[in-house]
Parts: structure tokens; C-alpha cells; sequence
């Protein structure tokens, strides 16, 4: 039983090692930016140029107006109501009984 749980233990150690050997080794804190190379740069404007000719093709929308469909054509009540004091008419005054 330990000699299969052993086995399992070092194969688990082998395949995680090959797999950490595979990244690139990550910047510790502190340390300085490494050169790129003359390659690295000219990918990086390239990259760049065609990020900004890509901006290009993206067509203009105007403004999203998300509760667009919810709001009708006409004036909103309060803007009628200001109107109706403007020209001289008096609301009906709400009372208790029914008519």
C-alpha cells in the first residue's frame, strides 16, 4: 500500500515539474525591466498600429438609451400641468365624496 501511494507521490513530482519548467520565470519585485529585443519591439508597434486601424472600423452608435422603449412620444404630466397653471386653468379640487 505505501509503495503504490509512494509511486503516485513521484509521479505527481515529475509531471508538476516538467510543467513549472515550461513558463517563463516571473519578475520578483524590486528587479528591473529586461531589454526587449529589436523583434520584440517591432511586434509591439505592430500590435499597437493594429489596435488603432481596428479602433477604425468600429462604426459610431449613438447613445444607448436603455429606457427608450418604456418612455411614450408625449410631454411628461408635469410639464402639461405647468402649462395648464400657465394659461389660467384651474385643476378640479379632489374631495372626499364621490359625485
Amino acid at each position: 500500500m505505501r509503495a503504490k501511494t509512494v509511486m503516485a507521490a513521484a509521479v505527481i513530482a515529475m509531471l508538476a515539474g516538467s510543467a513549472a519548467a515550461q513558463q517563463k520565470p516571473m519578475q520578483r519585485y524590486g528587479e528591473k525591466d529586461k531589454e526587449k529585443s529589436w523583434t520584440e519591439q517591432e511586434a509591439e508597434k505592430d500590435a499597437e498600429r493594429a489596435y488603432k486601424r481596428s479602433l477604425g472600423n468600429v462604426p459610431e452608435k449613438p447613445a444607448a438609451d436603455p429606457w427608450g422603449s418604456a418612455r411614450s412620444a408625449e410631454a411628461p404630466k408635469a410639464a402639461v400641468k405647468g402649462e395648464a397653471k400657465a394659461a389660467g386653468v384651474k385643476p378640479k379640487a379632489k374631495t372626499g365624496t364621490p359625485n
